[in-house]
């Protein structure tokens, strides 16, 4: 999995699958930067789904101090435009 953002020469190797997604890009969008590693953890989770979204979700309410509590929506938000936005290449 790699990020296109700055990328002149994209990976060829046949003998492995490569996927991009454009998480630069889609946090510019969302108009936060901070989100970028959500954006490819949802990424990551839609080709190999090791753990659901709601597994996500409830392990960032259990870990994260509860003055953070008020982004996990937004990180949630995140990982599922990183399932939507990464192609195999």
């Amino acid at each position: 999995i790699y990020d296109g953002f700055g990328i002149i020469n994209p990976p060829t190797r046949k003998d492995i699958t490569i996927y991009r997604i454009d998480a630069m890009d889609k946090a510019a969008e969302m108009k936060n930067s901070k989100v970028f590693n959500m954006i490819i953890l949802g990424g990551l989770l839609k080709v190999a789904p090791v753990v659901s979204n709601k597994g996500v979700e409830k392990a960032l309410f259990k870990t994260l101090p509860e003055r953070h509590h008020a982004l996990i929506p937004l990180n949630m938000q995140a990982i599922e435009e990183g399932g939507k936005i990464i192609q195999q290449q």
